[in-house]
């Protein structure tokens, strides 16, 4: 692929539907993370951690989150929610590490959001997309007691859903001028 970085960046888009049976290889998501640390982040401090979720665990994680659908909304809505969730070929857990300066707590988060881009932008440069999701199944409880992450040690930023894209969205962007103040 010879596209430019300008292009890679203007392509990109959230994916909601990958083809179910087609895994990307182990080794690029492997590349993919290697290049998501190069993302700048203040005093080197690295703050991203990342869980690749097998078959069995991202079994018990859609099981978790039918869960709380059922509580929520009955058992049809979770069993459609299960079914759409087992067909998602890849998933990854981002965390950063907690710290308790509120002010190197926000650089790390920020520092992992840029990681999770530069990881979203590789991917998407290999033809394979992504979906960066943050919704309520990241800040339960279960979810770390699956992992194993300790919430003293670490936050979860995003749970990322990839593969080879079904279908690829369009979307626009509001100029530049609407967003942007100069001052003298």
């Amino acid at each position: 692929m010879s596209e430019t970085i300008a292009e890679i960046i203007r392509g990109r888009r959230t994916i909601h539907d990958f083809l179910p049976d087609r895994m990307p290889p182990r080794e690029l998501i492997l590349e993919a993370l290697e290049l998501a640390a190069w993302a700048p982040n203040h005093r080197l401090t690295e703050p991203w951690r990342y869980y690749l979720l097998g078959p069995e665990m991202k079994e018990k994680v859609c099981r978790l989150n039918a869960d709380l659908i059922r509580a929520a909304r009955g058992d049809q809505a979770a069993e459609m929610k299960l079914q759409r969730w087992l067909a998602i070929p890849g998933w990854l857990v981002q965390t950063c590490a907690v710290s308790a300066s509120p002010i190197r707590a926000d650089e790390d988060f920020a520092a992992c959001c840029c990681a999770a881009q530069n990881l979203m932008l590789y991917l998407w440069s290999r033809g394979i997309g992504c979906k960066w999701t943050t919704g309520e199944l990241s800040r339960h409880a279960g979810l770390y007691e699956l992992l194993q992450i300790d919430r003293q040690q670490e936050k979860i930023t995003g749970i990322f859903w990839y593969g080879y894209p079904q279908a690829v969205p369009t979307t626009l962007r509001r100029p530049l001028v609407e967003k942007l103040t100069e001052l003298p």
